[in-house]
């Protein structure tokens, strides 16, 4: 997204904004879960900033983190009413990094950006994600944190613990070690499209989930499947038996090594991992077509 630029005033403006958009852009689709809203909210900062008096901004950072925090938590208690009509499971669309360059080559991407984390995001209210963002993946203090909020520092401990409370037994789960996840993707992608049910049975954990997101626009599972069982025999039989019309590749998915999947050389699906006790532990496949926009794009 570019912003017009007229005055050189206006171009002071737009260098302050580009300056921090990284950053911007890394809270507001953490907070809301897809590309298009972030952006979004990003545009509405960039028009308050440049309709502001920049200089009575005594930290421009801090004001664009405070803008960004109150406009995603306005979009994102919009969005919630949205979510509970959403067909099937609502998974945050993938951040599918360019060829040959990783979403972690930015700072703004280097922890906390997987797919299973955000999930478990869904979880908390938008207020408590607001927190435990800016808290544990931007590490803001509680005074900037209480000023983004428009809080109290105390009411802002209190919502950061009961966030964590909410979230505390699944944070250790997305700390696997990264060569032995991108083995385990790797090996899980040449056994899948070619249903070898032994190692599939190797890679899988006992309680493995899939969660499919089609947003009832492409056939996709309506409800989360569990079972190592249930699971290899849909890649064994379902998945396996178009194989000569399905190609993937092995890319940096939100941060982590996942599977983009082309059906007829288009994209067709996502898939990323969860990796607990060196095996996979959970699939999120994303395939509503929606949220794939963006590897239809040159370079992608």
């Amino acid at each position: 997204m570019t912003y017009a630029t007229e005055t050189v005033d206006d171009k002071a403006r737009l260098d302050i904004f580009n300056r921090h958009r990284p950053r911007l852009f890394g809270l507001a689709y953490r907070m809301l879960g897809t590309r298009f809203d972030a952006e979004e909210i990003l545009q509405d900062a960039y028009i308050r900033l440049h309709n502001a008096d920049v200089e009575t901004i005594e930290n421009a950072e801090a004001w664009l983190v405070t803008t960004v925090t109150r406009l995603s938590i306005d979009r994102l208690r919009k969005a919630s009413s949205k979510r509970e009509t959403y067909i099937g499971p609502w998974l945050p669309e993938p951040l599918v990094a360019d060829k040959g360059r990783s979403p972690e080559a930015d700072l703004e991407f280097a922890s906390s950006l997987s797919v299973a984390f955000m999930v478990m995001l869904e979880r908390l209210s938008p207020q408590e994600r607001a927190v435990l963002l800016l808290h544990d993946v931007f590490d803001l203090a509680y005074a900037d944190i209480a000023n983004a909020m428009d809080k109290k520092e105390p009411a802002v401990r209190q919502m950061l613990h009961r966030a964590r409370e909410r979230v505390r037994t699944e944070r250790s789960r997305f700390d696997a070690d990264r060569d032995e996840h991108r083995a385990l993707v790797e090996r899980f992608a040449a056994a899948a499209y070619t249903a070898d049910k032994n190692d599939l049975l190797k890679l899988f954990s006992a309680d493995i989930a899939l969660t499919s997101d089609g947003g009832g626009k492409i056939t996709a599972a309506r409800k989360v499947i569990t079972g190592i069982e249930k699971i290899v025999r849909l890649f064994t039989i379902a998945i396996a038996g178009h194989a000569d019309r399905i190609t993937r590749e092995v890319r940096e998915i939100n941060g982590e090594p996942g599977i983009v999947e082309y059906y007829d050389g288009k994209p067709f699906a996502v898939n990323t991992f969860e990796v607990r006790a060196g095996r996979i532990s959970a699939i999120y496949r994303v395939m509503n077509p929606d949220k794939l926009t963006a590897l239809h794009k040159p370079g992608k």
